[in-house]
């Protein structure tokens, strides 16, 4: 049994936290794997648990079924609204996330400042997600990216100075890719 410490068994970790929370789902062995249900041995809730931690969220919200359900909500939200930005559909989920929380400004020590509210903690770290989304395209959406490779399903926000990164990972897709060319251009030969 798995402990509530569990290793992120993820392949790709430390993206924005939206595409991070896309990157609950990936290939293994060539099967769909999901962090939230049963990836690594993992319970729904431990690898919930799991999540909150790499996102640096399990200070402040539980691992428990609501905020499952409610992250589960938002994920599907944002893989829909990234896989096709022109869908009002999705943009409507994601807008439905977004309808449980706000900021409020504040005003601290160091200066003016702002602190996210939610009608029900359960949304927040949903709410989180959906809004970091909204980050991601005030910044650079072209950005946004799902790895080249035809047999991943990862997410990543490209930071190259070209913005011409195509891969998840260089050491495995990005390999992969390299490898199956020169195949095929000596099996030519």
């Amino acid at each position: 049994m798995a402990t509530a410490e569990a290793a992120d068994p993820r392949p790709l970790t430390g993206e924005p936290i939206a595409l991070d929370l896309l990157n609950t789902r990936w290939m293994q062995d060539d099967a769909p794997v999901d962090l939230f249900a049963g990836a690594a041995g993992l319970t729904r809730m431990e690898g919930l648990a799991v999540w909150l931690r790499a996102a640096g969220l399990a200070d402040r919200f539980r691992a428990d079924p609501s905020t499952l359900v409610h992250l589960l909500t938002a994920r599907e939200a944002i893989a829909r609204a990234v896989a096709d930005p022109a869908d009002a559909g999705a943009r409507a989920l994601v807008d439905a996330v977004l309808e449980h929380g706000r900021i409020r400004p504040t005003l601290g020590e160091e200066g003016p400042g702002e602190r996210p509210e939610f009608d029900d903690r359960s949304w927040g770290p949903a709410w989180t997600a959906a809004y970091g989304y909204l980050e991601l395209l005030r910044s650079g959406p072209e950005r946004i990216r799902k790895c080249a490779s035809a047999s991943c399903l990862l997410h990543f926000h490209d930071t190259s100075r070209g913005g011409t990164r195509r891969w998840c990972s260089m050491a495995a897709c990005g390999n992969r890719a390299k490898a199956s060319r020169h195949y095929a251009r000596t099996r030519e030969r």
